[in-house]
């Protein structure tokens, strides 16, 4: 066996220690009293038999089918095991020497999903934050936009890009279904403008057929982009191809663990270009923001080998089923309040008496979990369809019956 590699026996032993960590019955320890710097260290058997007794019963199980609260998926057991692999080889994507396989990977997976959102190239960043980020810049760079401009619900990290380059942003008003006002967008010759598909509190997605006229379009799509691999729901995403650029969490509705993400460029190698950082110890280009990188895409890949495109798009189908069956629960509940029919597995919905944070911990009491938006200043629960096995019915009886 090539001596880089971890012995058969390493992975034994995790493997047999992973399986007594589970089958542990685990103890109420606190948190505050873990020593994470003892004078004596503990072994490596026994530090991981702590911190997976903390991890395992205090971390949000978002495996639950009572889990419809956030943009955070239960993750395929497939992951679990490449991202062990991963670790344990630890590859750097900075350099060839240090990460062939992880960028040979990386390659082959944006190969695979670009064309789906009309691009023909990118690369992974660990989140949507830095693949907003990444896109700003190349508008920066590339078209010269002078100001960046977004809806009202644009995410806050578009906001942050905005301010890390310089930028100066400017907001446009939403309706009342969430969607940007294009006739309020003004002139736009000189600027970067973000359209949202997939707004974080209500699921919307804000028109983008026929595209504004921008010196560049970017969308963040980070949580409903993945809806282009299914041909029953591609349409709702329909024009985002003639962005010049698309960022996706892969993380959120493609199931996989943290961090995850794919920024995607219609011409990727003139963004490419323009992002790209040399040094003395480099054999390649450092592309984007990133320098030190893991090899994140094998988990992905493994993900799509494993379900193929049309068991991605079932599973999306799936939860965007069970959005519109609960919707529909309280759209015809004279006890509830709908804010709009769910555009892409986000509803947003109260009671109409009663305090919205009082529902929302009854229901945590019985495993079912929303989460606590705010819309035009008012409190709002969210709930998010990201698990395609969500128990709606009984989260809609649950709520009707407090």
């Amino acid at each position: 066996m090539n001596d880089s590699q971890p012995t058969e026996s390493d992975l034994k032993k995790a493997l047999n220690h992973l399986l007594e960590w589970c089958a542990e019955q685990r103890s109420d320890n606190a948190l505050t009293s873990v020593n994470v710097l003892p004078d004596t260290g503990l072994g490596q058997a026994e530090a991981g038999r702590l911190t997976a007794n903390l991890s395992l019963k205090r971390a949000q199980s978002f495996q639950s089918p009572g889990w419809f609260a956030h943009m955070d998926p239960p993750t395929p057991w497939v992951t679990w095991t490449t991202q062990a692999f991963t670790a344990a080889m630890n590859q750097n994507l900075l350099h060839p020497d240090t990460g062939e396989i992880g960028r040979r990977m990386e390659a082959k997976v944006v190969a695979a999903l670009a064309p789906h959102f009309g691009m023909d190239g990118g690369h992974m960043v660990p989140g949507s934050t830095l693949a907003n980020l990444t896109a700003l810049w190349a508008a920066r760079e590339i078209a010269g936009a002078k100001e960046v401009v977004a809806s009202e619900l644009a995410h806050l990290s578009v906001a942050k890009a905005a301010h890390i380059l310089g930028l100066p942003y400017r907001t446009v008003p939403c309706d009342r279904a969430g969607h940007i006002e294009t006739d309020q967008l003004g002139n736009l010759e000189g600027s970067c403008l973000v359209l949202t598909a997939g707004a974080t509190s209500t699921g919307s997605v804000d028109p983008m057929s026929p595209m504004p006229k921008a010196a560049w379009v970017h969308v963040d799509a980070a949580w409903a982009g993945p809806l282009r691999l299914s041909p029953t729901h591609r349409t709702k995403l329909a024009g985002l191809e003639t962005a010049q650029s698309v960022a996706v969490s892969a993380h959120k509705w493609l199931w996989q663990p943290k961090d995850s993400a794919l920024i995607l460029f219609r011409e990727s190698k003139t963004a490419h270009q323009a992002l790209s950082f040399g040094g003395a110890y480099l054999a390649a280009p450092n592309i984007g923001v990133m320098g030190s990188s893991a090899a994140r895409a094998i988990p992905l890949a493994a993900t799509l080998m494993a379900f193929g495109r049309d068991g991605i798009a079932e599973r999306l189908d799936a939860c965007v089923a069970l959005a519109e069956r609960f919707a529909a629960h309280i759209q015809a509940d004279p006890e509830f309040e709908l804010w709009a029919p769910p555009e892409t597995g986000v509803v947003a919905w109260r009671p109409v008496k009663g305090e919205v944070s009082a529902l929302r911990e009854r229901l945590a009491a019985q495993g079912y979990f929303v989460s606590q938006t705010k819309l035009d200043g008012e409190d709002w629960l969210r709930s998010v369809a990201i698990h395609p096995a969500i128990k709606v019915d009984a989260i809609y009886e649950a709520a009707r019956n407090q």
